[in-house]
């Protein structure tokens, strides 16, 4: 019979546990955006162009979301020490080889292969820390986790701007070598195995499924914009088979596999899904931002990258510093998480708003303090206790199954934020280019002075002047946009049910 033993740590293991998580978990949400400001000046040494340096990005994020959902069965098969010190080494390793790529080719098949590294590290870390702390601690733990996962990529930008600036685009890559090495030397000599690996049989069909399903989708999300989205054949083959596999992945794994790679019927509890969902609603509205702000403030206010950067960080130290008042809330206060997310979520959809009424082509760098900071309050109360919820319903094996499926209903947000923005930018400028072009007529007046000042020249520069507000009023239609959408879905919140799982916190090991 397999023993029962308690897996929380105390005192200086814990500490040790903690720093070593944290550097793994800060080092993976990291790189998802560090390299987006880079990316131009990657393209330009490696002899890309626009639409190729895109895969650097998109083939990241499709190893890391097919691998996140494969974590528990992962931990179960080769143990969860085992397979995460694995990666780790595996995400540092192959940050070297990224940097020292010398081809596009080389460089989007090192991204692929440390995608496949990094993208259980979220999902293992949670789990690792939910297990560590006891349950009356289970909120610190969790805010500890949210602290990586919502200031990393806040931070990203900013750090990939001063290292691109500084030193040059391989740094982006180089930085995770120290920190993995140290996250790294710390598990293997403090981390503790909860249980022995079991020797499962691999569902070989419902992974092959899972892949095909999740690796379309995210191609779909990626590409469809730059490739007219269904006017093109190959996304509209790319939809067909996402949609055809992730269907059959279903079916499969709930009444087919005998031992699934994915167990989905965690999806049969409430918060579980609910909890989901909300993930799903972050990642939306904090990749979302993420994304568009640096091209606003490169594109439109010619900030350097370093500027970009520096203007996002104001909303992580926001996150930081409201981070141990969340702590007191959940721990000391007991106040129901669910409060915590309803105003977490309205306070992100007014800083949203407020963006999106001071974004013009005349702003400078402390325009969007005050949205900046209250979003970073907002998403502060957001991934701590929306974790607290789901996994303070779960025990065992089921922890890691949750994670795993809230770290990629996070992803999957971000994914379709991406898409989505993309679009709504571009067709959003083109109306209001047009909306803007019929009121140049000679019978303005301004343009009357324009042109007879300026010449035949006049003429390029009111069109210059129509594309720049055109694509401004865009960005802000874009902000209006994710506020609405963090302020429609923010009853969501009633799904979630906050009590506790009745079983300690422990798991089998075998003698």
């Amino acid at each position: 019979m397999p023993a029962s033993v308690d897996v929380v740590e105390y005192g200086r293991r814990r500490v040790l546990v903690v720093v070593g998580v944290m550097l793994a978990t800060v080092l993976q949400v990291l790189d998802a955006t560090i390299v987006n400001v880079a990316l131009p000046t990657i393209q330009g040494n490696l002899g890309a162009n626009l639409n190729e340096g895109t895969w650097i990005i998109t083939g990241y994020i499709i190893a890391a979301v097919i691998i996140i959902p494969l974590t528990p069965w992962l931990q179960t098969r080769f143990g969860r020490k085992r397979y995460y010190v694995t990666a780790i080494l595996g995400f540092t390793l192959t940050s070297v080889l990224c940097g020292l790529a010398q081809t596009f080719e080389a460089e989007v098949f090192f991204r692929v292969l440390q995608g496949l590294c990094g993208g259980g590290l979220l999902p293992t870390g949670q789990a690792i820390l939910r297990d560590t702390f006891p349950p009356k601690e289970i909120g610190r733990s969790q805010v500890l986790v949210a602290i990586g996962a919502i200031v990393g990529p806040s931070v990203g930008p900013t750090l990939g701007g001063i290292l691109t600036d500084q030193l040059s685009w391989n740094w982006v890559f180089y930085i995770n070598v120290v920190p993995g090495l140290f996250a790294a030397t710390i598990l293997i000599l403090t981390l503790r195995d909860p249980a022995k690996p079991q020797k499962i049989p691999v569902d070989v069909f419902g992974l092959a499924l899972l892949a095909m399903g999740l690796g379309s989708l995210q191609y779909v999300l990626n590409e469809g914009e730059r490739n007219d989205w269904f006017g093109d054949a190959r996304i509209s083959s790319f939809a067909c088979v996402a949609v055809l596999a992730l269907v059959g992945f279903v079916v499969w794994e709930l009444f087919g596999a005998k031992r699934p790679i994915v167990d989905l019927r965690i999806l049969g509890r409430r918060t579980v899904w609910a909890g989901c969902l909300l993930a799903m609603t972050i990642g939306f509205t904090l990749y979302g931002s993420i994304v568009i702000t640096p091209q606003f403030n490169q594109g439109i206010l010619n900030f350097t990258a370093t500027m970009s950067g520096e203007s996002i960080l104001i909303r992580a130290l926001a996150i930081l510093g409201c981070t141990p008042l969340v702590l007191v809330f959940l721990n000391r206060l007991k106040l129901n998480p669910r409060i915590l997310l309803g105003i977490g979520f309205i306070l992100v959809a007014i800083a949203n708003c407020l963006q999106a009424q001071v974004t013009t082509s005349q702003s400078d760098f402390w325009t969007f303090w005050i949205p900046l900071a209250l979003g970073g309050v907002g998403f502060s109360q957001l991934l701590a206790p929306l974790s607290v919820a789901v996994l303070s319903t779960v025990r065992g094996i089921d922890t890691a199954k949750a994670s795993s499926l809230l770290s990629l209903s996070q992803q999957l947000g971000g994914s379709l934020s991406t898409a989505v923005l993309v679009t709504m930018l571009d067709r959003r400028a083109a109306f209001h280019q047009s909306m803007l072009a019929a009121g140049i007529t000679h019978a303005n007046s301004s343009v009357q002075r324009i042109l007879l000042s300026a010449g035949p020249e006049g003429l390029q520069r009111i069109y210059a002047v129509v594309v720049r507000e055109a694509n401004t009023l865009a960005f802000a239609d874009a902000f209006w946009m994710l506020g609405l959408v963090a302020f429609l879905l923010a009853p969501l919140v009633l799904l979630i049910r906050t009590q506790r799982a009745a079983e300690p916190v422990t798991l089998a090991v075998a003698e």
